[in-house]
């Protein structure tokens, strides 16, 4: 634990549902739903006009759908996400060289190590500031939590929400978590705070109460001995500027199971090629290719195969996923496929390049082979079963994705059906815009790019130079809550 409140934890409020909402005019106020909304989608984000509703992370859509039917339900933008979390990030990376991401709207902050805190007055002041900027820059509110450790900084950062700032001065971390729900803690998930509950425990007082040996025959020695320091308030995690990743996966849902082999073995490949280009993105390559299939059923099934060495070749990656289907019964339908490389490494193998050539070589003779004619001129490949239009036009124009039509401008996509898509012309700086309907082969009307959340962002070039730099000798007695 620090003497002084110097780790700061940042978490953007409602990220995905405020960006929308900051993008599009017409939905301020009004409760967003952000996540896949077909009959097996999950809310990734709702708003806070939403959340009043019950709507939260997790949920299945069709659920959010019967509590806030009036609700604007939207696909996530994730280069707007990414563009907005670069922009946080790097406001971050000024205040300190040892920045923890998350997450893309979630980071603690070391100020200490960047010489922008070391006491509660000037850990205040930054931790103001950042909230300031972060909302001149990105037009997005964040909450910020400060303490002595990151478990606390983080606490501080939830209690804070939305849009504020809590500070826990050293000395008073148990006051601040002795009320809160156990749930509070790092760890205490629905299946252990349940296990507490029915031991007539449920708030941190309890368990700091119960003592470390009752903890420990509680939930085992392991999990025992941390719960009971996190009940204490201590902490001893430092922040680490680089995690370094284990894996590199993706994964898709299927609204419909599947059931034809060669769509099942279709999907596995285009996974393959995603999985690739990440580890690509991330400058990785991998030795370990695993498949995860979840059948009709629910049932997941993991299979893995280990490869010469570590490859970063789509070929080698497509043929070994390919391989490790074949040993799995898919015949009941399939609800869920994932890809992954494990094993990561900086570098490729030589010899792979060879296996590569040799699994183009392989592929090739087969689709040679495969596409031979038979009586008839029928070609012997099975086709997959064609998406209907209904689903075709939603995946090219999914709800609250961006367009441009040559004649009314920037706006995005409301809804599709009936071979008609229905656009709201606006921009983030524009007052709510019309609403116009086109069929969805409309010539003049195409997916277009994010715009800006802030048109005239202020420059913040030379942030954080205007901060305390040392102790500023101000009263850091009062702790608390406070807001601009």
């Amino acid at each position: 634990m620090r003497p002084a409140p110097t780790i700061l934890h940042l978490d953007m409020d409602a990220f995905y549902a405020s960006a929308e909402q900051a993008a599009k005019p017409s939905l301020r106020g009004k409760a967003v739903v952000v996540g896949g909304l077909g009959p097996r989608g999950v809310v990734a984000t709702a708003s806070y006009e939403a959340r009043r509703l019950g709507v939260h992370s997790a949920m299945p859509t069709a659920q959010a759908r019967r509590l806030a039917p009036n609700a604007a339900y939207l696909v996530p933008r994730f280069s707007l996400y990414r563009t907005v979390s670069d922009q946080v990030m790097e406001l971050l990376g000024r205040l300190s060289p040892l920045v923890e991401p998350l997450s893309l709207d979630e980071a603690f902050v070391d100020l200490e190590a960047g010489g922008t805190a070391d006491d509660s007055a000037s850990a205040r002041a930054t931790g103001e500031a950042l909230r300031v900027a972060i909302h001149a820059v990105t037009g997005l509110s964040g909450s910020v939590g400060l303490a002595g450790s990151k478990m606390l900084a983080k606490i501080a950062s939830e209690e804070a929400k939305p849009d504020g700032l809590l500070l826990i001065e050293p000395g008073t971390e148990r006051e601040l978590l002795a009320p809160l729900s156990v749930r509070i803690l790092p760890g205490v998930g629905p299946a252990t705070g349940d296990h507490l509950r029915r031991a007539g425990m449920t708030t941190v007082h309890d368990l700091a109460e119960a003592g470390e040996a009752e903890l420990v025959r509680l939930v085992g020695k392991a999990h025992g001995h941390g719960l009971y320091r996190m009940a204490l308030g201590l902490d001893d995690r430092p922040v680490v500027a680089e995690r370094d990743a284990k894996s590199v996966s993706v994964e898709d849902t299927f609204d419909v199971d599947l059931h034809d082999r060669v769509r099942v073995r279709a999907e596995v490949e285009r996974l393959a090629v995603r999985c690739v280009e990440r580890l690509r993105a991330a400058d990785r390559s991998g030795r370990t290719v695993v498949l995860k299939v979840r059948r009709y059923d629910f049932s997941t099934l993991t299979r893995s195969e280990t490869l010469r060495g570590p490859t970063d070749d789509p070929t080698v990656v497509r043929e070994a996923a390919g391989r490790l289907l074949e040993s799995v019964d898919t015949t009941g339908g399939v609800r869920l496929l994932g890809v992954g490389v494990t094993g990561l490494a900086d570098y490729t193998q030589e010899d792979l390049f060879a296996q590569a050539a040799d699994a183009r070589e392989l592929a090739q003779r087969a689709q040679e082979h495969s596409s031979a004619p038979v009586e008839g001129g029928e070609e012997s490949v099975p086709e997959p079963e064609p998406d209907s239009a209904e689903l075709l036009a939603a995946r090219r124009w999914p709800a609250g994705h961006d367009v441009h039509h040559e004649e009314h401008g920037h706006g995005w996509v409301q809804g599709s059906g009936v071979g008609r898509v229905t656009v709201r012309f606006e921009e983030p700086w524009s007052a709510p815009g019309r609403v116009l309907t086109f069929r969805v082969d409309d010539p003049l009307l195409r997916p277009a790019d994010p715009l800006p959340l802030v048109r005239d962002a202020a420059d913040y070039s030379s942030w954080p130079a205007s901060l305390p730099k040392s102790r500023s000798g101000a009263d850091s007695s009062g702790g608390g809550e406070s807001s601009p």
